[in-house]
């Protein structure tokens, strides 16, 4: 079998706006330490972008994203793993820069989206959406694709991002991709790693939590309090949880008291299990 060509590096945006001339692009953006989920990324944008186009895959642990009491230099890192990752999912070029590059000395503005991003993730790590909307604008436009593609697993950050787009007139297409979950049922994340395997095996309690308000809502059931009150039942299992939110949301992100049939209803949830912060989402409407 023939090896996957690595995809080329490229660190300056003007040698990456270089290479993209001319060409269909399909961009997925990643902080980085590669795992299936963001191949399943790259292969869906390796079909978005033909057998002529480009597919650019970014690799930059964000700074801004992060909160003063949270990870980032602990965050997993591994170059050569995501170029090994990234050649065999089909990438052609990964754009790597560092914090100066993004962040040049003076750099003084932000983009905030309200509304989506007030509740969930956005109240429980403040600043946290505005990070995720600026350096994605940014890497927006710097790549000028025609698709950017984001995992679904971060529901509340793919809103902000659509919304971002919609708002603010940027000529992309931002497509979602299913989460990609181990045969246990846990969503792939970087973060699974600082967990033992047994400690991974404990954390599909989230998943089976989803999977209870879905079957609640396959009964026939709308009421927001009782389908979040089956996911609750299932977490209650699992001492060393402590729950952050699980809640039930429309496609605005808002909870009402009576949930409608609108494919676009979810449910997610966030914990700490281990000193771990895991978060996972499913659509209500799937029972699979």
């Amino acid at each position: 079998m023939t090896a996957a060509v690595r995809p080329t590096v490229l660190t300056s945006p003007d040698d990456l706006r270089a290479q993209l001339r001319d060409r269909r692009v399909a961009f997925v953006p990643t902080m980085g330490y590669l795992h299936e989920g963001h191949a399943t990324l790259i292969r869906a944008a390796r079909a978005e972008a033909g057998p002529d186009g480009l597919v650019v895959v970014s690799v930059f642990v964000n700074p801004m994203q992060f909160g003063p009491t949270e990870d980032l230099s602990r965050y997993p890192r591994d170059l050569d793993r995501d170029l090994r990752i990234a050649a065999q999912a089909g990438a052609d070029l990964l754009f790597h820069p560092d914090v100066a590059t993004m962040y040049p000395q003076g750099y003084s503005t932000s983009v905030t989206v309200t509304g989506v991003s007030d509740g969930l993730d956005g109240a429980a790590r403040p600043g946290h959406f505005t990070g995720v909307a600026t350096v994605v604008l940014k890497l927006l436009n710097l790549v000028q694709p025609d698709v950017a593609l984001f995992g679904e697993k971060d529901w509340q950050q793919l809103a902000v991002v659509r919304r971002m787009v919609r708002d603010l007139n940027v000529p992309v297409i931002i497509q979602g991709v299913p989460t990609v979950r181990a045969a246990s049922g846990l969503a792939l994340s970087s973060r699974n790693t600082y967990l033992t395997a047994a400690q991974q095996d404990r954390a599909t309690i989230l998943s089976r939590a989803l999977r209870a308000v879905q079957a609640t809502y396959a009964t026939g059931e709308r009421r927001a309090h009782a389908l979040e009150a089956a996911g609750h039942a299932v977490l209650a299992q699992e001492p060393e949880l402590t729950l952050e939110y699980l809640t039930v949301v429309g496609g605005d992100m808002q909870t009402p008291e009576i949930m409608d049939n609108d494919p676009m209803n979810r449910v997610l949830v966030a914990a700490r299990l281990f000193g771990v912060r895991l978060i996972d989402n499913m659509p209500l409407g799937e029972t699979r």
